[in-house]
């Protein structure tokens, strides 16, 4: 008996805190006796008073969606970018990747030190910060990216992700998949002797991977260079100032409107450059003093030394006593500085969709190229025209209610089925679906054609747009462009040769998604590529 009074005592006390914590113990016993008996009388009161105890828990529980939205509010303020990591085979690029997320906090001192075990006993000790991003092993085995690597870190104003590119001429496909998710670009630059020249001369992938950077959207560029620890190098000057020169020949004549070539290191070093520049820019077309102009303006292309392997500069400044000639910022710093086009968050919906897989449904992968996408939203899955809901929206491993243009999402789909999607699709608001076509009119430069080729009506190639792969026919030159005038020729063309413009009427066998590139650029910028090799690079002017 006494401790059924204690139980009813302490139940007692549980009503009253609920009840602002006022409690009578005198009175407890009789309103006990008093409860119980209206019970019995009316159970009907019971179960209202059930529902008045329970009404407070159920909207505590209303309020709780609203406080998860105001907490991710802060994190949807911090600017976002993709940042593809590009360069010839064994510049350092998994290496530098994989440094950054070491020194932004992303990988802790045991994992390190289980990668530098294993590194050494493959006899690979110099490899050890690139397992942090070649996580297949294969990569491992041959020292090799394959996969575009995937992988987050954030400085105090943007969350950056890093787009691991493959540097082998085999996994180009694979490199372009990559760079046309990016915002800007790391061009990964070997300083040691040897390494350099065999990417930079013809047949090397540095030449390519630039053009194919900036054809593909990236309009801000970073040129690394690496290993300047390395033995041969030591952190000289003279070597990073040859590489400076070397590249505004290729940045200005190759690819044509990366505008600056800005270097912190020496400014007697100007009067080298513009003795190279003038020669190639007067054969080109430049107007010299125009160009010149632009190189003191704008601000598109950043040279910086750094080591990857032990992440010198990276983080923070060099140290003068390693490098005294050096006066510009670190790595993350002219990361954190750069500044690419606002995106319209009020646009149509654009998606192109790079995967898709099955879990608790259909879940397609991509990145949001205008627009926003919401929890709820009905849309298109372009060309086919399914209509699909979104049931959930996935930044890295976080769900959101919501995303903007810029960001790698992966939104969970209902109304349709995985094996009805393939890579190259789009996911597009329904009131202004993309376009889907199989012919198009598009202006290109021929950059360098296979030996004995001549483009003409009826040249095939492979079409890399966005994340479409097609094959492609060349059905008719329509015009060629004079590269001074800019202005089309009169002659009517039957073929044109390296270095031309051509506007040209183009078909693939199925339909594909694509946008004039005066209205989205991303999507309306192409390559073409014949047995391994980039033949030539253009943008959409016609559907």
């Amino acid at each position: 008996m006494i401790d059924i009074e204690e139980d009813i005592r302490s139940l007692q006390l549980e009503s009253a805190e609920d009840n602002n914590g006022v409690v009578n113990p005198e009175d407890g016993k009789p309103e006990e006796v008093e409860k119980s008996d209206q019970m019995d009388e009316d159970p009907k009161q019971e179960v209202q008073a059930q529902a008045a105890e329970a009404e407070p828990k159920v909207k505590d529980k209303e309020i709780l969606p609203v406080q998860e939205e105001e907490e991710e509010e802060p994190e949807m303020t911090k600017r976002h970018l993709n940042v593809v990591f590009i360069g010839h085979v064994d510049a350092g690029k998994s290496t530098t990747g994989g440094q950054i997320l070491f020194l932004s906090g992303q990988v802790d001192e045991r994992t390190i030190q289980k990668y530098e075990k294993e590194a050494k006993d493959k006899s690979r000790e110099s490899w050890y910060m690139a397992y942090i991003m070649d996580t297949n092993e294969e990569e491992r085995v041959k020292g090799k990216t394959v996969e575009v690597g995937r992988a987050h870190f954030e400085t105090d104003t943007t969350r950056f992700t890093i787009l691991d590119a493959p540097g082998h001429k085999s996994y180009v496909p694979n490199m372009i998949s990559g760079a046309s998710q990016a915002d800007i670009g790391v061009l990964v630059i070997s300083a040691r002797k040897g390494e350099f020249e065999t990417g930079y001369e013809r047949g090397g992938q540095t030449r390519e991977h630039v053009q194919l950077a900036k054809t593909l959207g990236v309009s801000k560029l970073l040129v690394v260079v690496n290993k300047m620890d390395e033995p041969t190098v030591q952190w000289s000057k003279e070597r990073f100032s040859h590489f400076l020169g070397l590249f505004t020949h290729i940045l200005f004549v190759l690819v044509c409107n990366y505008n600056e070539i800005p270097c912190c290191c020496c400014t007697t070093r100007y009067e080298e450059i513009e003795s190279k520049m003038v020669p190639f820019l007067k054969q080109s077309g430049y107007n010299v003093k125009k160009v010149i102009l632009l190189i003191i303006c704008s601000t598109d292309v950043l040279f910086l030394p750094i080591s990857g392997l032990v992440g010198t500069n990276m983080k923070t400044r060099v140290d003068k006593s390693v490098c005294p000639w050096w006066n510009g910022p670190c790595l993350f710093e002219a990361l954190d500085a750069i500044e690419v086009p606002p995106r319209d968050p009020k646009g149509p919906f654009r998606m192109p969709i790079i995967d898709k897989f099955k879990d608790m449904g259909t879940v397609v992968m991509g990145k949001v190229e205008s627009g926003t996408v919401r929890e709820g939203d009905s849309l298109l899955v372009m060309p086919n025209k399914d209509q699909v809901k979104v049931v959930a929206i996935f930044i890295d491993e976080d769900r959101v209610k919501r995303a903007g243009p810029g960001e790698n999402l992966r939104i969970r789909l209902s109304g349709v089925e995985e094996e009805d999607i393939l890579s190259g699709f789009v996911l597009s608001s329904v009131a202004t679906p993309i376009p889907a076509v199989t012919e198009f009119v598009a202006q290109l430069v021929i950059l360098e054609l296979l030996d004995n080729a001549i483009f003409t009506a009826g040249y095939k190639a492979v079409l890399h747009i966005h994340s479409v792969v097609e094959e492609c026919e060349i059905v008719e030159l329509i015009q060629q462009i004079d590269t001074k005038t800019k202005k089309p020729l009169k002659k009517k063309v039957l073929f044109v040769k390296n270095g031309a413009v051509v506007v040209c009427r183009v078909q693939v066998n199925n339909s594909i998604c694509i946008e004039k590139f005066s209205d989205f650029p991303q999507l309306g910028r192409f390559t073409l590529r014949t047995e391994g090799k980039t033949v030539a690079v253009g943008k959409v002017i016609g559907l």
